[in-house]
This record gives structure tokens, sequence and C-alpha cells, in this order.
């Protein structure tokens, strides 16, 4: 209910992944009557798709512990309950991500050998994507909570992109051994006696390199690194808008070459890349971008198919248990 463009959007997305997915059944949860009249205008009468009704909302502004404790009945926690309980086997959200985040562990909480959550997402890159992780739920993370993010995002990426050992890459200011903080060296420590496919230090210039399918790093290197990425690809963007539009024969080119640019958007389509995982978790929440259309939406929705065909979560636990014993 929280998302930038309303409870519409959901309802689109939920319309097309049903229409491309047989065996799915959705539950859209939240005002009931506004769904329900999305539904009837976008949808129709559609059996895999029922309605729970939740009488409050999470603003994008409030703090995680008032969510928590003061909005029970909010169309996140109702959720997330349905995940809990088994009615569903996974939750999508584009609502306040701290708040998502801090009732996802206080319900669900986590799994064995986990100690805190992660914010894992696929990013472009050359040749393919590549999955980072902590965008942002742990400001500060131990050297063994940096192998617990690595363990959790060599699954995830062996899912989703479907390698049988991805390559796992710690993010540091260097690539030599004596690089980095001392946590950072200690994480390292423990991939290289690990039975993961560990290639190493990367740098923040190679994270789109192709060289790792795996970038591991804590959420505050991780949230900053994202939203410097972000607003690389939009400053470039500007750029090229005004070198396009500059005079003339600089639009006549713009037109020579729209196929090269509309190409160009596709493959650079941050829509293509919506939805988060909210990994170690003892069950599976996707988080959308708040301001995600339905395609976008849509995709955070095939994301948590994903995980659920593949029961992520009980492949972290077990691989966890494995590195450990």
């Amino acid at each position: 209910m929280s998302g930038d463009l309303g409870a519409e959007i959901v309802v689109r997305a939920a319309q097309k992944s049903l229409e491309q997915h047989p065996d799915l059944d959705l539950i859209l949860v939240g005002d009931s009557n506004e769904i329900a009249g999305h539904v009837t205008r976008i949808v129709g009468v559609e059996p895999r798709l029922t309605i729970r009704n939740a009488a409050e909302v999470v603003g994008m502004s409030e703090a995680p512990a008032d969510a928590l404790r003061k909005k029970k009945d909010s169309s996140m926690r109702v959720a997330i309950n349905l995940v809990k309980d088994g009615t569903a086997q996974a939750c999508v959200s584009a609502g306040n991500t701290g708040a998502l985040m801090a009732t996802a562990k206080f319900v669900l909480k986590m799994l064995p050998g986990v100690d805190r959550p992660a914010i894992i997402a696929e990013l472009p890159a050359i040749g393919g994507t590549v999955h980072m992780l902590d965008l942002g739920a742990n400001t500060v993370s131990s050297a063994d909570q940096l192998f617990q993010f690595a363990v959790m995002g060599s699954i995830v990426t062996a899912e989703i992109r479907n390698i049988e050992r991805p390559r796992v890459a710690l993010l540091n200011i260097g690539v030599e051994d004596t690089k980095g903080n001392e946590t950072v060296r200690e994480g390292a420590a423990q991939l290289n006696q690990s039975g993961l496919n560990y290639v190493g230090f990367i740098e923040g210039n190679e994270i789109f390199s192709g060289k790792a399918d795996v970038v591991v790093t804590d959420g505050f290197t991780g949230n900053v690194a994202l939203k410097t990425m972000e607003g690389t690809v939009g400053l470039a963007s500007h750029y090229l808008r005004r070198a396009f539009t500059r005079n003339f024969f600089a639009k006549v080119q713009a037109f020579l070459a729209s196929p090269v640019l509309k190409n160009l958007s596709v493959e650079m389509d941050s829509r293509n890349y919506n939805g988060a995982s909210l990994v170690g978790l003892n069950g599976i929440v996707i988080k959308s971008h708040g301001s995600a259309d339905s395609y976008a939406f849509q995709h955070a929705i095939e994301t948590a198919l994903v995980e659920v065909k593949n029961q992520v979560p009980q492949q972290i636990g077990n691989l966890l248990q494995e590195e450990t014993a």
C-alpha cells in the first residue's frame, strides 16, 4: 500500500504474473475496498487472486521501531504473517525498507547460523549480471557476518543465474592481501578456507567488470556504492541528452543513433533488476523499489518465484551448516 505509485501498479503486476504462471496464486494485502476496485477494473474475476484486508499502512518515513510496535495490522505486517503461518510462501513489498527488515526479522526470525539479514540485489555487469550484498541492512559487519553474506550471496546467485559455483569477491580498497581493514582481511581468511569459489578482493571500479558473480561488503559501503552507481547513470544520461540536443546536427546524429540508444536504454533499464532479497531470514521477503511501476514490480514477483521454487532459505541453511561443521 505504501509504494510511491499506489496499489494500482501492484494489481497490474499481479495480472501479468498470473497470465505467465498458471500455477501461481497471489494474495493482495491492504485496503480491501481500494484493492477490490482496481481488481474489478483491471483483472476481473480471477480465483487465483485473493484479497486480505489490512487496516493500517506503514509510511515511507516512519521509524522501523514505531512500525513494528504500533502498526500490527499494517499491510506489511499482515503479509509477512502470511509467510510465517504458511499461507504464503513469499512476501513482496515496495514499502519502507527499514520497517520491512525489522518486521520480517521479528516475525520470521533468522536462519540458524545467520547473525543478521542482508539485502542482496542483481545489477548489470559486463557479460551478464552481478549480485551484491549487503546493500544497507547493516551499517557495520563483522568478519563472520561477511562470511555469512558470502554464503547467502552464493546460493542466491546460483539459483537466480543458474551458475553451479558463483565466483565470490570481497569489496576492498585494493586487491593485495595487505589492503583493507582488519575485518575485511579476516573475512578473506575465512573465505579462503571455505568451499566457496572465492576469487579474492575486488575494487569499486571492478564491480561491473564481470570478474565476480557475487560482491560482498558491509551495508554502509554497499549502500553508498549503490547510490553512487545510480547517480553516475543519471549523470551520464544527462550529458548524453545534452550532447544530442546541442544543435541541429547533433539532433540529426541522435536520430541516426536512435536504434543503438534504444538498445542501450533497454539493457540499462533499472526495472529489469528490481527486487532485492532480504536473505538470512527463515522465509522469503523481496523488497521492490518504492518508485517501481508495474513492469518493475512484476520483476520483483519473478524474483520471489525463483526463490520459492529453489527453496533458497533452506539451501542457505544447509550450506551454512556444512561450512561451519
